[in-house]
C-alpha cells in the first residue's frame, strides 16, 4: 500500500489596506480561503500587536488546524524595511513557517504579473514604491493626510478647502465646490471648515470619504474643483518622478487605489502629467486584487 501524498504547501497572501483587508490562501492551484474584513486594529507600528492581529486573522479565516507553509502581508502604512522587519520577526513567534513583510504598495508590481517597476497607489492616501538594481527599496510618499498624500482623498479634500479658503479670501463668491464643501462638513460659512477639518479624529478616513464632492463639484462646471484635480494627478506623477530620479527603473508604473481607478477625471490627469516629466513611462491600471501579489510573494517563499 503506497503512503498518502504530501499535501500542497498552503500559501497565504495578505493585503491590509487603509480601510479593509484581503486574504486569499492556496493550496496549490486550489483555493483554500478568499476573507475581506475591515483593517480595523491593524496597528503596524506596534510590531507585537500587528503580529498578532494578522495571526487572529488567518486563524479566522484558514479551516481549523490548517497551518500555513508560507504567509506574505502588504501592510498599509509599514512604511520602512526596519518597520516591516520588526513586524516579520514578530509573526515568527505565531508561524513555524517563511514570512514575508512589506507595504501595500509592493503588492502591485506582482499583481501584474512583474517583476519590475512602479507601484503607486491613490486611494485614501498616495505613495508610489520601486526598487532599485541592487533590489533595495525606495519609497515617496505616504505622509498621511496632514502633511502629503496629495492626489489621494483626503489630500484632496484638504487642498479643495484651501482653495475655496483662498478664493473666499479674494471676495469671490461661493462656487459649487465651496458649497459642497460646506454643506459635506455641516458648516454655515466657508471660514468654519477649518475648525471642521480640525474635529476630525480620524483625519484620513474622516476627509477622505467627502473627495466626492470635489469630483461632483468639478463635473458641475466648478474650476476650482478641477484644478484640485489637475493639480492631484500632477502630485501623483511627481511621485513617480522622485523615484526616477533615484534611480528606479519607472517604464511600468502599476496603478491602483480607490480613488485614481474610480475617478477618470484624475487618471487622466495623472496620465497627461505623467507622460510630459517622465517619458517612456506606461501606466498601467491593475485588473487584479493587490492580494495576488502578496500570494505570488508567499508562493516565492517555498
Amino acid at each position: 500500500m503506497q503512503d498518502a501524498l504530501p499535501p500542497c504547501p498552503l500559501v497565504v497572501g495578505i493585503d491590509v489596506g487603509g480601510t479593509k483587508t484581503h486574504l486569499r490562501a492556496f493550496a496549490g492551484d486550489d483555493l483554500v480561503a478568499d476573507h475581506v474584513r475591515p483593517s480595523s486594529g491593524w496597528r503596524p507600528h506596534d510590531p507585537v500587536a500587528a503580529a498578532a492581529w494578522v495571526a487572529a486573522l488567518v486563524a479566522g479565516a484558514l479551516p481549523a488546524g490548517a497551518r500555513p507553509s508560507a504567509v506574505a502581508v502588504g501592510g498599509h502604512a509599514c512604511e520602512t524595511p526596519r518597520q516591516c522587519h520588526q513586524i516579520r520577526t514578530a509573526l515568527h513567534l505565531h508561524f513555524d513557517a517563511p514570512a514575508l513583510v512589506m507595504g501595500d504598495a509592493e503588492l502591485l508590481v506582482p499583481a501584474a504579473g512583474l517583476v519590475r517597476g512602479v507601484g503607486l497607489v491613490a486611494g485614501t492616501g498616495s505613495v508610489a514604491v520601486g526598487r532599485l538594481a541592487d533590489n533595495s527599496l525606495v519609497q515617496v510618499g505616504g505622509w498621511g493626510a496632514v502633511l502629503g498624500d496629495e492626489g489621494g482623498s483626503a489630500g484632496l479634500v484638504r487642498e479643495a478647502v484651501r482653495s475655496v479658503w483662498a478664493a473666499h479670501d479674494r471676495g469671490e463668491s461661493a462656487d459649487e465646490l465651496a458649497k459642497g464643501l460646506v454643506a459635506a462638513f455641516g458648516v454655515d460659512e466657508v471660514p468654519a471648515l477649518g475648525a471642521a477639518l480640525e474635529r476630525a479624529t480620524d483625519v484620513s478616513a474622516e476627509w477622505g470619504r467627502l473627495a466626492p464632492v470635489v469630483f461632483t463639484a468639478a463635473e458641475a462646471g466648478s474650476l476650482l474643483a478641477r484644478t484640485v484635480i489637475t493639480e492631484g494627478g500632477r502630485s501623483l506623477a511627481a511621485l513617480v518622478r522622485r523615484l526616477a530620479d533615484r534611480g528606479v527603473p519607472v517604464e511600468d508604473v502599476v496603478v491602483a487605489g480607490s480613488t485614481v481607478l474610480a475617478q477618470p477625471a484624475l487618471y487622466e490627469a495623472f496620465v497627461t502629467s505623467l507622460a510630459t516629466s517622465v517619458p517612456g513611462a506606461r501606466p498601467r491600471p491593475l485588473d487584479a486584487a493587490p492580494v495576488e501579489g502578496a500570494v505570488a510573494m508567499a508562493r516565492s517563499l517555498l
